[in-house]
């Protein structure tokens, strides 16, 4: 965000100001206050003309520039009404060079999910992709799709949501029994690199948020079917907010998915290209990768693949 917008959103935060008291404060022309207090006012941003000067309203817009105002965590927001995909459209920003940027956006009209399946991404959602550029081995990527993870069941929580975690990539409300439960969240990550060091990964979002449970594919759910709409604006903030905490202290990525997890204690089946798994999924590597138990008492370490939830035996 331009940071005189920036500066000017602040003080009205404070309260309403008079545009010379703007432009005295911030030693700009009275016409560039007009000038930026209208290009907020574009932004979504609802700022009112009052005989004492401008009063900043409730902050209700989904905008890059109001999504960015508050966020505290080093992103730009790309923000789309609409677009094919967030994650071609954060690729394309990754090739150009771009690092810390969230391609945001209100619906996708070609959103996908895991082995190219399609993924509903109506309006209402919390469709987003973030660029960065970790210094890391590939080998540690998988670490920031579970910091991603934890990122949107915390944010799902302080909506009022009682969400977990399913392995790999799934945040769930769980149901009555191990094997039933509504699909709330994915996440889809991307990445380019090297052997031995990543150059750019996009883990991409996608959060069904304030969108009507007909709307979605069977056994999905959303935040408005569960507790209600969400201020989407404070939940993408939030969500950032987390995933760059998580991002900043990788240790503490595990610990805090061992305990948002509805998967690890559970009797799963995990479909590989080379065969299934089943037994108990007892714990997460370091890197990501589920622990099962077989029945003949065999640890096997999965990297990836498609995990369900079985009844008990």
């Amino acid at each position: 965000m331009n940071e005189t917008r920036r500066a000017i959103l602040e003080e009205l935060s404070d309260g309403p100001a008079s545009g010379p008291e703007l432009a005295d404060s911030l030693s700009v022309s009275r016409a560039a206050i007009w000038k930026h207090v209208e290009e907020l006012r574009d932004a979504g941003f609802d700022i009112e003309s009052e005989p004492t000067g401008y009063r900043l309203e409730e902050i209700s817009a989904y905008s890059g520039p109001a999504v960015e105002f508050g966020l505290e965590a080093p992103f730009e927001v790309d923000y789309h009404d609409s677009v094919g995909s967030t994650n071609d459209r954060a690729r394309e920003l990754a090739t150009e060079g771009a690092e810390d940027v969230v391609v945001l956006a209100d619906e996708q009209t070609g959103g996908r999910g895991r082995l190219e399946r399609a993924w509903a991404a109506p309006p209402g959602g919390v469709w987003a992709s973030v660029v960065i550029r970790p210094s890391i081995t590939p080998a540690r990527a998988p670490l920031y799709t579970l910091a991603a993870a934890v990122a949107i069941a915390r944010a799902v929580r302080e909506a009022g949501v009682d969400a977990g975690i399913k392995w790999p990539n799934d945040v769930i409300v769980p149901g009555d029994e191990p094997s039933e439960y509504r699909k709330l969240a994915g996440i889809l990550t991307e990445m380019e690199g090297e052997t031995d060091r990543i150059s750019w990964l996009v883990p991409g979002i996608g959060v069904n948020a304030n969108i009507d449970a007909d709307d979605l594919p069977d056994g999905a759910t959303s935040i408005r079917a569960e507790a209600g709409d969400v201020d989407r604006r404070r939940f993408v903030q939030r969500l950032l907010e987390e995933f760059d905490r998580y991002r900043n202290d990788l240790e503490a990525i595990v610990p805090a998915w061992r305990e948002l997890s509805v998967t690890l204690g559970q009797r799963v089946r995990v479909d590989r290209p080379d065969g299934e798994v089943v037994g108990e999924a007892v714990d997460v590597t370091e890197s990501g990768a589920l622990v099962v138990e077989t029945d003949d008492g065999e640890r096997t370490s999965v990297t990836a693949g498609d995990c369900e939830h079985l009844r008990p035996v």
